[in-house]
């Protein structure tokens, strides 16, 4: 039986059979055949995309489609017959699915509102003693629509969802003077990202964009998804690339051609 979930894909023409995201798949899904990445069996592919950050030319994407369900008894026993390891712990095929379920209704957090950050109420909170720098809202990719205000001309911070908590002073450090823009490259649909990038771009093109990444793997391909965006709007920008470690400190900075 197959349900709607999340599957990775390989765009064929990008897959120069390279091998990187072979071993990424803990699910033993990805191999190389015939010079190009493949999917072996959708049942192994549990479509959370840790493979994407290993693949160099941006290849692999995850895509809500019509699939067999993941099996992780099935991938046990692919994986035994490799001689490869069983990871702890697999996620359960019910979760996955629930990740693809359409959501009813509309979020009233969605509505845009511009505002003048609160002095007094941040002072105490944040770590490093200043106050928030956020000066819009909503800041999710998904909701923020290309026509928002707040773009116009802007400097662009798109941040991976888990920077701002494992950098305590973002707000001192990236946010001041910039648009926020934040969400997942791993739990989210890629070419979905990348279609809201072009439209956000072909609206408000905009002045500077910082892409903030986590050193994670699943996390590095923030930065082709907003570089295929700006391709696809036919805008250029200046894009500098900031990796953040899980402990905190910036691990190194990168600018991108746009």
């Amino acid at each position: 039986m197959k349900y709607t979930r999340k599957l990775i894909r390989i765009d064929e023409d990008l897959c120069n059979g390279c091998g990187q995201c072979v071993p990424s798949c803990a699910e033993g899904a990805l191999q190389i055949i015939d010079g190009k990445a493949r999917l072996v069996a959708e049942r192994f592919c549990d479509g959370l995309g840790a493979c994407l950050g290993d693949c160099p030319t941006g290849a692999l994407r995850v895509v809500e489609v019509e699939a067999e369900d993941f099996d992780p008894s099935a991938v046990e026993q692919h994986l035994t017959a490799q001689g490869r390891p069983v990871p702890d712990h697999m996620p359960k095929p019910e979760e996955l699915r629930l990740q693809a379920a359409p959501k009813p209704g509309g979020c009233p957090g969605s509505r845009l509102m511009s505002m003048t950050p609160c002095q007094a109420a941040n002072q105490a909170r944040t770590q490093s003693g200043g106050a928030s720098a956020l000066s819009h809202w909503p800041v999710q990719i998904r909701l923020v629509p290309p026509t928002a205000p707040f773009l116009r001309n802007a400097d662009l911070l798109i941040t991976a969802d888990c920077a701002p908590v494992a950098y305590p002073a973002l707000h001192a450090d990236f946010l001041p003077g910039r648009v926020l823009l934040l969400g997942c490259p791993k739990f989210d649909d890629a070419e979905a990202y990348v279609e809201k990038f072009a439209a956000l771009f072909a609206a408000n093109p905009p002045r500077s964009i910082t892409v903030l990444e986590m050193e994670v793997p699943c996390c590095s391909g923030l930065h082709r998804l907003v570089l295929e965006g700006l391709q696809r709007a036919g805008k250029n920008a200046p894009l500098e690339r900031v990796i953040i470690a899980r402990s905190g400190e910036v691990l190194g900075r990168q600018s991108l051609a746009a």
